[in-house]
Parts: structure tokens; sequence; C-alpha cells
């Protein structure tokens, strides 16, 4: 198993969190399988759903998302289940940022080492 250094994200939970953002923006909210859509790679399949959904439980534990189910009665009118619903929380959003900066440190350090010939 993967070990998470303390204060990051893994991969996938950064790419929920962006992908998350705009979806929420969009609709106010964001479920699994449109989720699953836009994470996709090329060929229009996800390397695997279940790591996704692991990785959604995780990050409502944590605090990153949210969860609830929608109204029984919009499901009942569109002739399907009920979906779970996320939305990213504050601390989500805190941590999104963090990371993103975190790898921009990153970036410009190996940048640097790279430029004076350091590597």
């Amino acid at each position: 198993m993967v070990k998470r250094r303390p204060g990051t994200l893994f991969p996938l939970e950064l790419d929920i969190l962006d992908v998350g953002t705009v979806l929420q923006a969009a609709e106010g909210s964001f479920y699994g399988f449109s989720l699953a859509k836009r994470l996709a790679g090329p060929d229009g399949k996800l390397a695997a759903h279940g790591t996704l959904y692991k990785a959604l439980s995780r990050m409502s534990e944590a605090g990153l998302i949210e969860e609830d189910w929608e109204d029984p009665e919009i499901a009942a009118a569109e002739g399907r289940p009920r979906r779970r619903l996320y939305r990213i929380t504050g601390v989500g959003a805190a941590a999104r940022d963090r990371e993103h900066a975190r790898l921009v440190d990153e970036h410009r350090i190996a940048a640097r080492v790279t430029d004076q010939g350091i590597a």
C-alpha cells in the first residue's frame, strides 16, 4: 500500500477535487458517474471505478467532501436509481489549493536544480 506524505493528497484525490470543483460550480454538486466520465482516459474508460469510490469514501471521512443522497422523487421522475451526491467542503478546497501550491513549489525546485546542473 502506498503511504501518504502528511498534508498531501494522492493524485486521484487531487483530480477528484479539481474535476469536482468544475462539476459543482455548474450543477451545485456532483455524483460518482459524472465524475468518472470526466476522469476517464481518451478511450472513455476509467481504469478502476472501485478505486474512485474508495477514494470518495476516504475523502468524505477526512472531511474533504460531503455526501448526501438525492431526493428520491427526482430519481423516480427520471426513472433511475437515486444518486449519491458529493460537494467539496471548505476543508477540501483548502487542501486542493495547498496541494497545487506544493506541486508548483516542487516544480520550481526541480527546474532550479536542473538549470544549475545538479541533477
